[in-house]
C-alpha cells in the first residue's frame, strides 16, 4: 500500500514541473505564440497637415503576450512610400515597415 501511494505522489509531483514543448517538422523546436487578438476599434483623428499617412493600430509581441500600439499619423520617410502593416503568418510575427 505504501509503495502505491509513494508512486502516485511521485507521478503527481513530477507533473508540476513538466513544460510543454512544441515541435514542428522542418522548423525545429521552439515556442511559437498564438496569433494576436482582433484589432481594437478606435477613431481616427483629423490629419495634422498635408503629407501625413495614417498608421493603423496593431498588436506587438511582448514576451508571451501582445501589447496594443494605438494608431497615429506619420510622415513617410520618402516620396511615394507606403506603410506595410505588421502581420502574423505561419507561426511568425513580421514587423511593419515603409516600402517604396
Amino acid at each position: 500500500m505504501k509503495s502505491k501511494l509513494f508512486a502516485i505522489l511521485l507521478l503527481a509531483g513530477s507533473s508540476l514541473f513538466a513544460q510543454p514543448v512544441v515541435v514542428r517538422a522542418g522548423l525545429g523546436s521552439g515556442y511559437y505564440p498564438a496569433p494576436p487578438p482582433a484589432p481594437v476599434v478606435a477613431y481616427r483623428p483629423a490629419s495634422p497637415g498635408p503629407g501625413y499617412a495614417w498608421i493603423n493600430g496593431y498588436w506587438v509581441p511582448s514576451g508571451r503576450r501582445y501589447a496594443w500600439t494605438a494608431g497615429y499619423w506619420a510622415r513617410p520617410p520618402y516620396v511615394r512610400s507606403y506603410w506595410v502593416a505588421p502581420r502574423y503568418y505561419g507561426g511568425r510575427y513580421y514587423r511593419g515597415y515603409w516600402r517604396r
